[in-house]
Formats: structure tokens, sequence, C-alpha cells
């Protein structure tokens, strides 16, 4: 699959997930599925970022029957169950530069038409301390309907 596209925002970035990409998704006899993402950022200045992750999005048994329905999957509370991805980010973009020695985590959630993550900066100086939070929007992508 591929990213269909969307959008993402913080305090230090915002821009738009270029369509395309890669999104490969392996499910597992347990029910959990494993991601491997590729994308393509665009800033609202126009620089090009590469943004890669994995992930782990474990549902239980209870619910999996509700994720297939197009209108209960999204009445489901993301505290029920576990998706969390390990975003990095390349540039060769001087003003984005200190994105290539980013690492951080991410949360998913299920949104209208798609997936939304809240990505959170590992701090370096705070352990693990919340430094820049950004909201990731995609249109598609994994476990989305299309």
């Amino acid at each position: 699959m591929g990213a269909a596209g969307g959008t993402f925002e913080g305090p230090k970035l915002k821009g738009e997930v270029l369509p395309g990409g890669g999104d490969w998704a392996l499910f597992r006899p347990d029910g959990t599925m494993t991601l491997d993402v590729r994308l393509t950022l665009r800033t609202h200045d126009q620089a090009l970022v590469h943004m890669t992750y994995g992930g782990r999005w474990v549902v239980p048994a209870a619910l999996r029957n509700d994720l297939t329905d197009p209108v209960k999957r999204y009445q489901i509370d993301p505290s029920a169950y576990y998706f969390r991805t390990n975003p990095l980010f390349e540039t060769g973009a001087p003003e984005y530069a200190w994105l290539n020695d980013v690492v951080s985590v991410g949360s998913g959630y299920l949104v209208e038409g798609g997936i939304a993550y809240k990505v959170t900066e590992i701090s370096r100086a705070h352990g693990f301390g919340h430094v820049q939070d950004k909201k990731v929007r995609t249109r598609g992508g994994v476990g989305a309907s299309r």
C-alpha cells in the first residue's frame, strides 16, 4: 500500500505528506500488525524530509470485528489498543538538518478516512522528556479504508 497523502503540524514543523511512499503491513497469527512505512514530507517552505517508521498495532481479539466495521472503527477509544511507531527523519535541507538526529515515538489512532499519529521527540537532555509534539494525519495507509 502507499500513503495517499495528508498533513502534519507541530511547533517547529508543518506541511504535507506527499502521495506515494511505501506502507507495508505484516499481520501475525496473534492479530498484531507490524508496520514498515516510508513517506516523503514537504514542509510549508518546500523542504523535503524522508520519514520512516516501524511499529506495532496490537488490538485485543474482542475489538477486531469492530475495527472492520466502517462506522464502529472510529468510535473505538484509542486507549483500548496499542498502536506505537518509531519515526526517524532524513533531509538535506539545512534549515531542517536537526531532524537528522531526532529519535521519536508515535502513538497512532484512527480518524475518518485514515490514521493520525501524535509524534514526540525523545529529548537528549531530559531522558524521556517531551520536546516536540506534532500530529501527522494520513489518508489511506495502514489499516484504513480506502
